[in-house]
């Protein structure tokens, strides 16, 4: 007889073999058990005042109530409205020396509130809207060279900020309560309700993330970086106060070449650029 074979032997064998199936079964387990507490894991919190204040850019000409900003480094565009007349603009800076190169009036009939936009390679991409809640939008898409329209699609909700990634746009609603996520023709891909609690005023893509910045419930500025795919919170940096006393998160927020734009001040309005250090 085979000495495997032996009924003491097989015996041991198959205490073995429960064995190596119960510490395989503690192997799963514990794998699974690390991977929720990762899920779960708090996000992480810094301030802004880790971060080093590189410049103040005063910007000439009136810029009314502000909402959005981007730049790519030499040229700023920033987006207003001018609530008592009715009117949204669209204005065009140069980031060295803050003067205004042009602006332009924009708005679709009783849409004239411009929100939080982006830019692509070639694009602007903003949000129009009626200002107010749970009302309608159109996302424009402008030529960057000369402003002007050259697509937009109609939303049927009030969208106040937008981001822009290679393949998509992703949209805030009033007070950032819903994201809403289009391919770049305008087709509606997803609706997901923020679990956040930051009212978004300006957002951006930033490589895996999306930026977006806005005021917490208690009304203190925040600026949150969201995993791109669920738009979860994956880091918050918590902000204070400009020498104005306006939350340095109230409106524009923009990220260039490792630096953080903010544009939290109306007329007359500044730029504040920090260096991100990553």
């Amino acid at each position: 007889m085979n000495r495997w074979n032996t009924p003491s032997t097989a015996a041991v064998w198959r205490l073995i073999l429960v064995r190596m199936r119960s510490a395989k079964t503690v192997v799963v387990t514990c794998a699974m058990v690390c991977a929720t507490a990762m899920a779960f894991r708090a996000p992480r919190e810094t301030s802004l005042d880790e971060l080093k204040l590189l410049r103040t850019l005063d910007l000439e000409g009136a810029t009314n109530h502000v909402q959005g900003v981007d730049t790519d480094g030499t040229m700023a565009w920033i987006t207003s409205v001018d609530t008592p007349n009715r009117k949204g603009n669209l204005h065009e800076y140069s980031v060295s020396t803050g003067v205004r190169r042009r602006v332009l009036e924009i708005q679709d009939g009783a849409r004239f509130h411009p929100g939080g936009l982006s830019s692509d390679a070639a694009a602007l991409w903003l949000p129009v809207a009626e200002y107010r809640a749970n009302s309608t939008s159109v996302i424009q898409r402008r030529n960057k060279k000369n402003l002007e329209l050259d697509f937009q699609f109609a939303v049927a909700d009030h969208i106040g900020c937008i981001a822009v990634t290679p393949t998509l746009l992703i949209g805030g609603n009033w007070d950032s309560r819903d994201f809403y996520v289009w391919d770049h023709q305008g087709k509606l891909i997803r609706k997901i309700i923020s679990s956040t609690k930051n009212a978004y005023q300006d957002m951006k893509f930033d490589g895996e993330y999306v930026v977006a910045s806005g005021l917490l419930q208690d009304k203190s500025g925040a600026i949150d970086w969201l995993d791109l795919q669920s738009l979860k919170l994956v880091h918050r940096m918590k902000a204070g106060k400009t020498d104005r006393g306006a939350s340095f998160t109230r409106e524009g927020m923009g990220i260039h070449a490792d630096q953080l734009w903010l544009l939290p001040e109306d007329q007359p309005s500044r730029l504040f650029v920090f260096g991100l250090g990553r």
